[in-house]
């Protein structure tokens, strides 16, 4: 089964790294949510909730990854990433303007909205 459709299954957030972006995020079928977020990142730990409650919401809809920016620095690197929790939503390769630090579910989910992805 590939891994999206498994993932699907799970209805969870996945691990994006620099060695599955290509077929995970720019290669999806689905919109893909990534939030580059840090384990350290108190602010990245309460809205994480939020996020992983939108992986399950919209399972097999909009696919939800995670950018650990410690683990992938290249990733942040290359979206510029400089402040964190960054969201953006990937579609067909491509990624408008971040979301940076959003204050609640409805906030991601309205961001989503006006991206397309939902």
């Amino acid at each position: 089964m590939p891994n999206q459709q498994r993932r699907q299954l799970h209805m969870s957030a996945f691990n994006v790294t620099k060695e599955n972006f290509k077929t995970e995020v720019l290669e999806a079928k689905t919109p893909v949510l990534v939030d580059f977020w840090a384990p350290w990142c108190g602010y990245c730990r309460r809205i994480g909730p939020a996020v992983d409650a939108l992986a399950a919401e919209y399972a097999g809809k909009v696919a939800v990854g995670k950018v650990n920016v410690d683990e992938q620095p290249e990733l942040a690197e290359q979206f510029k990433v400089m402040t964190i929790p960054s969201l953006f939503v990937f579609q067909n390769g491509e990624h408008g303007e971040a979301i940076i630090a959003p204050g609640s579910k409805a906030q991601i989910e309205e961001f989503m909205r006006a991206q397309g992805a939902l």
